[in-house]
């Protein structure tokens, strides 16, 4: 079994996946949408790659701010989760997503790619972070 990892967004969801061995996580895609409220084909997406990957466990970032508090991206956040829960009736494990888009965006530089270019990979990067950070610490 294997763990996706997602890094949801207003009009994005990054997606990665794990290994089957569960050490490493590799970007997958980034599901777009044109309205923060168009959720139905978003979760329809996630459930085939659940399906497709044999997923187990979905780790959602959870968008903390910097002082630890929770602001209305956690409510949000929230509330997907449990619509993840319902759709692909599989555990959702919050995960604290901080800086992961700042990492992801140090990791593109660090490439060479190109300004312009980093927006279409930014989310995938950064679900990777989120999903490695899990698999880091579920293997200590």
């Amino acid at each position: 079994m294997r763990k996706l990892g997602l890094d949801f967004g207003s009009k994005t969801v990054g997606v990665a996946v794990s290994d089957e061995l569960l050490i490493t996580a590799q970007g997958v895609e980034i599901i777009r949408r044109k309205s923060p409220s168009k959720l139905r084909q978003t979760l329809a997406r996630i459930d085939e790659l659940v399906g497709r990957y044999d997923v187990d466990t979905i780790v959602l970032g959870y968008p903390k701010n910097m002082n630890n508090t929770e602001g209305a991206r956690c409510e949000l956040t929230m509330e997907f989760k449990e619509m993840l829960e319902k759709r692909c009736g599989i555990s959702v494990v919050l995960w604290d997503e901080r800086l992961t888009t700042v990492a992801a965006e140090n990791a593109m530089m660090e490439m060479g790619i190109r300004r312009e270019k980093r927006k279409d990979y930014v989310d995938e990067i950064a679900a990777v972070f989120i999903l490695q950070g899990y698999l880091d610490y579920i293997r200590k």
